[in-house]
């Protein structure tokens, strides 16, 4: 863990504050807490959680170092300040940790079965008349397997305790974040918050090339009949579907949020 001078810290971040000509609310606003938790880092209260000295450090200007340390470092360095500013990141990814990433056998077998299931979908649009939009359609369906694959293996299932004891509504993971309106992350509504995402999202990435295959073929069948031929309607019936499934699993998840808060 990090041990820091909080009263020399909670100075030097009212003084990096107030040169970048931001109120107490507005730095508060840039890292989704409260007003009230930058008062008390400036007055010494209490430090900023972990998970927030990067993006802390990064709005005021600084490195992490200098922040921990409360002061500029010197100019000359025994060791170079590209090595110590890795080497605290580095501690401080470490001391995040709450939780293990766990790997689950049955999680690793879904995803990739969900995947498969995806996969043989986009081939069967390539080997049929609507070939033309299996690049488009490869985009969504790449997004959601990536962030599936995020919240399957990568996502820890327990936060800090900063979570608990602050009103926290934006996730760090990394170069990993996550705001939802209205929502504050805790430890109640963390775990369901995951589960829904990874559900979800394996859901979108085995059904969504049918459902867009589907929509395609009902529009194909409109033109025939009307003789009319919809071009537009057939590029936008490409993304729709995945588009409204998101919007679902946000919906979800806010609804969710709120049941545990």
């Amino acid at each position: 863990m990090y041990d820091i001078n909080r009263e020399k810290t909670g100075t030097f971040i009212a003084i990096l504050r107030k040169k970048k000509g931001m109120t107490q609310k507005e730095l508060a606003a840039k890292l989704y807490v409260s007003d009230k938790a930058v008062s008390k880092w400036e007055t010494g209260q209490s430090a900023p959680d972990v998970s927030l000295l990067i993006p802390l450090a990064e709005i005021l200007g600084v490195t992490v170092t200098e922040l921990l340390s409360g002061e500029m470092s010197e100019k000359e360095q025994a060791v170079p300040a590209e090595d110590v500013e890795k080497l605290v990141k580095q501690t401080i990814s470490l001391s995040t940790e709450t939780d293990k990433v766990k790997f689950d056998r049955k999680i690793l077998m879904w995803y990739m079965t969900s995947f498969i299931i995806g996969v043989c979908g986009l081939v069967l649009i390539r080997r049929n008349i609507f070939a033309n939009y299996t690049p488009s359609l490869s985009v969504p369906f790449l997004l959601s397997a990536v962030f599936a694959a995020y919240f399957c293996f990568f996502t820890k299932e327990k936060l800090s305790s900063f979570y608990d004891s602050n009103r926290v509504t934006v996730f760090y993971d990394g170069p990993f974040r996550m705001n939802l309106p209205g929502v504050s992350f805790n430890n109640k509504n963390w775990l369901p918050i995951v589960r829904t995402f990874r559900t979800g999202l394996m859901i979108i990435m085995a059904a969504g090339p049918y459902l867009t295959l589907t929509s395609l073929f009902l529009l194909d069948f409109i033109s025939q009949l009307t003789g009319i031929t919809p071009a537009p309607l057939m590029s936008f019936a490409v993304s729709l579907p995945f588009l409204a499934s998101y919007l679902l699993l946000v919906y979800c998840v806010w609804k969710i949020s709120k049941k545990y808060e």
